[in-house]
């Protein structure tokens, strides 16, 4: 879903996550009654059900490759292809379905390790993607 302008929404839920993308913080959502750590952003716990009753804590920018399609045609006019789409396993637990770049489009990259990088939006706010983390062997989480 986007709005007019072609960018993601920002709702009550999802903004404190949107506004640390400006920083380049990728935030989860972790619930205060049972502990589970979850993303997307909304509103109720996963798990146990518990709405509203969550913290924010910002993951390590580590993970590994869950599974990936590489993309050849173009979903709209002016967008590169190929591109690699791919469900990321965060360290913390949640799944991430996001981009890849450098990271090699056959079956090696099956549990490739990866490290956080991150795409830049018009309005200042980005979006993460991954890389491979033997790309750079001094990864640094959120940069």
């Amino acid at each position: 879903m986007t709005n007019d302008d072609g960018l993601p929404p920002i709702d009550r839920v999802t903004a404190p996550w949107w506004d640390a993308t400006r920083d380049r913080r990728l935030l989860l959502q972790k619930c205060a009654p049972c502990g589970h750590v979850q993303h997307y952003p909304r509103p109720v716990c996963t798990v146990c059900g518990a709405v509203g009753a969550y913290t924010w804590i910002e993951a390590s920018g580590l993970g590994t490759v869950d599974s990936y399609t590489v993309v050849h045609r173009a979903p709209t006019p002016g967008t590169e292809v190929p591109y690699t789409v791919a469900r990321v396993r965060l360290a913390e637990g949640p799944v991430l379905l996001t981009r890849l770049d450098n990271v090699p489009d056959d079956a090696s990259a099956f549990d490739a390790e990866l490290r956080l990088t991150w795409q830049p939006l018009p309005d200042g706010r980005h979006l993460p993607t991954f890389t491979a983390r033997a790309v750079d062997p001094a990864p640094r989480p959120g940069v």
